[in-house]
């Protein structure tokens, strides 16, 4: 690739605004350039001089870094100056009206960079965004409105061949309409009790607008997100890719991944990422119950069948079924010495115990365990207290965000 750009007649004049990245660009390249990174400062320097390749060559060297060990060892610096390299990259791409270049790379950056340009990042994005839509809304037909979930009841029978063995024998998780918090703290919070919350998510512009393709394409097609490929992240066949969040549609959609290997958005810090998903959700009331506050706000998304083995959290947990159903099961704490957790750090919140098809004999203490269970439906609430074990299997195409919040005594001891 040639060191200059050429910008297509029309969009010469594109330029994206970074300020932070104007104010801070020399004092962090000199701390780059205190941690060995001389070569990187010199590349940064050209590529500001209008030197492209320049500028992703400075980008190489940062990724190598941030891939030089373990995440938690990489030096805050480093992630700062693959940010910076991203931003320049963007720049060139930006100014040639290579829109979905331009966002990829702004991209990577809000995904493995660091905090320091993390607002000159995002309101890049904005920047490229508007125009990219400029451009397709001038060449764009009627909008079909397909949907990725059709409104068809799911057949129970059916759904019981797929699930684990006893599911829906036992006790099924309680379901309050339009739960009052008063009621939500004494019934449930207090009593560390699950329960499933209906006709609660009415007014979420999400409840229409994520089950409509040409929305989602339109505001995150070109975004690039991480996703899981694999039955789930306990086996070793399982893995993470980088896809455009259209190829992602595209995949889930036409079913071009196995049943074996689905690709799952999963657990993934989507709207801090995408804006505009963000705007489409509320906050619950129910997660400011404790005087705590919101540890993390996630996306689930994929086709029907994505499991995530059964596991616990540390923090309060409601999960919002956007689109589509999943079944839920769910055992106390008290019970996790009968569910075999892992021995292994990383692993230490998560059961041996494959629901799917349980070892009778490397597991009897887990055969006759009590649960509760239910098929949380759209427009439903589940809320998972602490360190309750829980199993989910997406029943059909599936959208869901969890919020994850602490009370104020976790608060005050984190």
């Amino acid at each position: 690739m040639s060191g200059s750009t050429t910008a297509p007649s029309g969009v010469s004049n594109l330029r994206l605004p970074t300020p932070t990245l104007d104010a801070e660009s020399q004092s962090l390249l000199q701390s780059i350039s205190a941690q060995g990174g001389y070569a990187y400062a010199r590349m940064a320097a050209l590529a500001v001089a209008g030197d492209q390749s320049a500028a992703e060559a400075a980008r190489d060297m940062a990724w190598e870094q941030l891939h030089s060990g373990p995440w938690h060892s990489v030096l805050p610096v480093w992630r700062d100056a693959y940010s910076m390299a991203c931003l320049h990259v963007a720049k060139f791409h930006f100014a040639a009206g290579e829109f979905v270049e331009a966002l990829g790379a702004l991209d990577m950056g809000l995904i493995m960079g660091g905090m320091l340009l993390r607002k000159d990042l995002h309101d890049s994005v904005v920047f490229v965004s508007s125009e990219s839509r400029k451009k397709s809304l001038e060449g764009s037909g009627d909008s079909n409105g397909e949907k990725l979930v059709p409104e068809v009841p799911v057949d129970l029978n059916e759904v019981l061949k797929i699930l684990p063995c006893r599911s829906l024998t036992c006790r099924r998780v309680e379901k309050r309409s339009s739960l009052s918090m008063e009621g939500f703290l004494r019934d449930y919070f207090q009593r560390d009790t699950p329960v499933v919350i209906t006709n609660c998510m009415a007014h979420w512009p999400a409840r229409t607008k994520w089950n409509n393709l040409d929305y989602l394409n339109a505001v995150a097609g070109n975004r690039t997100v991480p996703v899981e490929v694999g039955k789930n992240y306990l086996c070793t066949d399982w893995k993470q890719e980088l896809v455009t969040f259209s190829k992602f549609l595209e995949r889930i959609r036409t079913k071009k991944t196995s049943s074996a290997e689905p690709t799952y958005l999963a657990q993934h810090p989507l709207f801090d990422q995408i804006n505009e998903l963000r705007d489409d959700i509320c906050i619950p009331d129910y997660c400011f119950v404790g005087g705590g506050e919101l540890q993390s706000l996630n996306a689930w998304f994929g086709p029907a069948g994505t499991v995530t083995p059964l596991h616990h959290d540390p923090h309060h947990n409601i999960l919002a079924q956007v689109v589509g159903k999943k079944y839920v099961r769910l055992y106390p704490s008290s019970l996790q010495d009968e569910l075999y957790p892992y021995s292994e750090t990383m692993l230490c919140n998560s059961s041996q115990v494959d629901l799917d098809n349980i070892d009778k004999t490397e597991f009897p203490k887990a055969m006759e365990l009590e649960f509760m269970d239910c098929i949380l439906e759209e427009g439903e609430m589940l809320y998972i207290p602490p360190k309750w074990w829980h199993y989910v299997r997406s029943l059909t195409m599936s959208f869901s965000v969890s919020f994850w919040w602490s009370n104020e005594t976790d608060s005050s001891s984190s």
